[in-house]
């Protein structure tokens, strides 16, 4: 499958917030909206719902020296999207793994809780134990001990419902990351939701039959 980018006659520059057209600027997705050939939206149907929302937060939450590196990774969303519940799992995966180990101590309950849930959601679809752990949120776990502790005691024998966690639990656990990093004392906030973006980019895509996206020319911009 291809997915043909086109590119605006003048490229504007990534800013926070939604814009009513380009001559306005734009916001990652309403940009992925325009290279999609879709109506100029920041909630495109090119794009996987969670992931399009993971990719406004993070550009919202992003310093606007630091946004502009966001731009590479648009033509990598157009086309990405699935109603597969493991999508929405390995995106919220991604994002509280990245903020367990950073987020301030009062948010690492959160994290953990949703580092846990995530997997037991994808340990029954898998058929696994659902206390089985994927390594990447074992090594988060491992890095807020009392908060994983804290964690393992409130999720005992609590069962994860697709719907809810499609609906409710995911999305937040994405909000609450992003928010959390992005406010936490480390060097490189910005890189580190860009490196989260990027990550869940690549677990989806993992996901699916490789797709051949054109974009030599967003590559150039």
């Amino acid at each position: 499958m291809t997915t043909d980018v086109h590119l605006p006659d003048s490229m504007p520059v990534l800013s926070r917030g939604r814009h009513r057209n380009p001559r306005k600027g734009a916001c990652f997705m309403e940009m992925a909206s325009y290279l999609a050939g879709e109506r100029w939206s920041d909630h495109p149907g090119c794009t996987h719902p969670l992931l399009a929302s993971l990719a406004r937060l993070v550009n919202d939450h992003t310093s606007d020296t630091g946004r502009q590196r966001l731009a590479e990774l648009i033509p990598s969303v157009i086309g990405l999207t699935s109603d597969d519940v493991r999508w929405d799992a390995l995106i919220a995966l991604r994002a509280a793994e990245t903020a367990l180990p950073v987020v301030s101590a009062e948010m690492q309950n959160a994290m953990a809780v949703s580092v846990l849930s995530g997997n037991r959601l994808l340990a029954g679809l898998d058929g696994r134990p659902p206390d089985t752990l994927r390594p990447s949120s074992r090594g988060a776990l491992l890095r807020a001990p009392l908060a994983a502790r804290w964690a393992h005691r409130f999720t005992y024998d609590v069962s994860v419902s697709r719907r809810m966690y499609q609906r409710h639990g995911a999305p937040r656990t994405v909000e609450f990351a992003v928010q959390g990093i992005a406010r936490a004392c480390i060097p490189d906030a910005d890189e580190t939701l860009r490196g989260l973006l990027a990550g869940a980019i690549d677990d989806v895509t993992a996901t699916q039959p490789a797709t051949a996206v054109t974009h030599s020319a967003v590559r150039a911009w």
